[in-house]
């Protein structure tokens, strides 16, 4: 059952290809229904022509023989009639002009002796009469025209094609010249009609092959001209993931060849760009790291130096020079500071080049957020509210960078009471820091995780460095979470943190990405 409901999907996920690469959209099928389209045309023209053409010259033929064949018969058989026929002559006479190659039926009418309208049919009396006859041809074979040099007789013999049960018939209709019974004949064009339906049929057939023929054509035109578009299709995906020595084959000289020449030189200079891009980056990368680093050693005994005269300002011994205070407390202020700074640009190297790991640990949340309230002395400055033993599998160094900055960012621009509350929400644990402050300007909002971002014009001077709230997203990031950042409707701002319950998942997933050299290197 398993199977067959299994093969049923394929078979119809098969289908659904098909139909999807034949969307109209295609330009596959609009290249096959525009072939179909012209073939169509061209034969139905054709055909039609030539039906037309030889339908006119069998009928044609058919009529002109059969009608040179009854004016024959008129005058060498009715012609020879007395002037006042019986109805025996005619009907003799009749039977003898019926029996001609032609084989068509003969009604002869004429007035015998006793003034009387007589008739002869080669068929009987059951065969041709005269309600066989349209009335506007019999008017017209008995009207007498005037005798002139531009018509020698004054009567002629006309004809008409007419329909009985589905059957055409020519009719047509004379007088013997010089006086004599009026004769009129039917013949039978069925043979004709089947010979012109066998002729419709066999051009229907042939437009049908045409068209078939012109779809199977314009589905090889297609491949063939759809192919390399394909190939093109194929490398553009490719390099927009990143694939930067994607290349086409180029082959001829038409226009796809040009266009395949054309993509192969933007890839190289795609490439080419990147590279350059990437190589600058590195170097800068490498120059913040190298600056860091080279920083660490005069920053350690610039900062020794500073807690020495950290130190004496405390002591309050009064040895330090009331003139030279300020300046001091500057000069231990702007050196955490800059040691601060050190710091974060260090850990936004190690983002940036990719090497941040984490460490994972079992965390019980609320006690990872009292401890770090709790060494920054803000117990009196933060409200919690959160029960205890909501556990998670993070990085607790990390968790506690990510609190630090969020806290204190609250505490430094919305002012206390700074509230802290944590929740749970299916496989996510969420942590939302929101102050009391005049909130943040919406044009402020967009840019808050930028580096080095600092909204001046809405917020007093920050003794941070502006990377902070970028770090601790970016640790957000590697834990598989993320930081949003909004303005509450009673007014104040709100971090919401957002981390996984489990980071041990990415973490592996991560790992399994990475390359020998990675693995290697990490």
């Amino acid at each position: 059952m398993t199977s067959a409901h299994g093969g049923f999907r394929g078979w119809f996920a098969e289908r659904k290809g098909v139909w999807s690469r034949l969307r109209f959209t295609s330009l596959r099928l609009r290249l096959v229904v525009v072939f179909g389209l012209v073939a169509l045309t061209a034969a139905v023209s054709a055909s039609g022509i030539a039906y037309w053409l030889n339908r006119e010259a069998v009928l044609t033929r058919t009529q002109d023989a059969v009608l040179r064949d009854f004016q024959q018969e008129m005058q060498n058989r009715a012609g020879v009639l007395p002037e006042r026929p019986t109805q025996d002559e005619l009907q003799r006479t009749a039977g003898q002009m019926a029996n001609s190659s032609q084989r068509f039926s003969v009604l002869l009418v004429a007035g015998n002796a006793a003034g009387r309208t007589v008739s002869g049919s080669s068929g009987g009396l059951s065969g041709f009469t005269l309600k066989d006859v349209p009335e506007s041809l019999r008017e017209a074979v008995n009207e007498e025209q005037a005798v002139n040099s531009t018509n020698k007789y004054a009567y002629h013999l006309y004809w008409q094609r007419i329909m009985e049960d589905d059957t055409p018939y020519l009719v047509a209709g004379t007088k013997v010249i010089g006086g004599g019974p009026t004769g009129y004949m039917l013949k039978s064009l069925e043979p004709e009609a089947k010979d012109l339906n066998s002729l419709a049929w066999s051009l229907g057939i042939a437009t049908g092959l045409a068209l078939i023929g012109s779809a199977l054509l314009a589905q090889a035109a297609a491949t063939t001209v759809l192919k390399p578009v394909h190939r093109l299709g194929v490398a553009a995906r490719r390099l927009g993931e990143g694939k930067l020595d994607t290349r086409l084959q180029v082959s001829g000289t038409d226009e796809l060849a040009d266009l395949s020449r054309t993509f192969n030189h933007a890839a190289e200079a795609l490439e080419k760009r990147v590279d350059d891009m990437a190589a600058r980056d590195e170097a800068s990368r490498r120059f913040v790291a190298d600056m860091s680093h080279e920083l660490r050693t005069p920053l350690t005994a610039i900062t020794a130096v500073t807690e020495i005269l950290e130190e004496e300002l405390e002591a309050e011994t009064g040895s330090m020079d009331p003139m030279i205070e300020p300046a001091v407390r500057l000069v231990v202020s702007e050196t955490r500071r800059l040691n601060d700074l050190v710091e974060n640009l260090m850990e936004v190297t190690r983002f940036d080049a990719g090497t941040a790991r984490l460490v994972l640990d079992d965390v019980d949340v609320v006690d990872q957020i009292t401890a770090c309230v709790d060494a920054r002395a803000w117990l009196d400055a933060v409200d919690l509210e959160a029960e205890r033993g909501i556990h998670a599998r993070l990085d607790p160094r990390r968790l506690d960078v990510i609190l630090a900055n969020l806290i204190g960012n609250a505490l430094k621009h919305g002012g206390s009471p700074v509230r802290v509350s944590v929740r749970e929400e299916d496989a996510e644990v969420v942590i939302a820091v929101r102050d009391h402050g005049p909130g943040i300007p919406e044009d402020v909002l967009p840019h808050v995780f930028d580096r080095f971002y600092k909204a001046s014009a809405s917020r007093p001077r920050s003794e941070g460095s502006g990377l902070g709230l970028s770090i601790a997203l970016e640790n957000a990031h590697i834990h598989g979470g993320r930081i949003t950042a909004a303005n509450c409707p009673e007014g104040g701002a709100v971090f919401t943190l957002r981390l996984p319950r489990d980071a041990s998942a990415l973490t592996e997933e991560a790992e399994e990405n990475k390359g020998p050299d990675e693995k290697s290197e990490a």
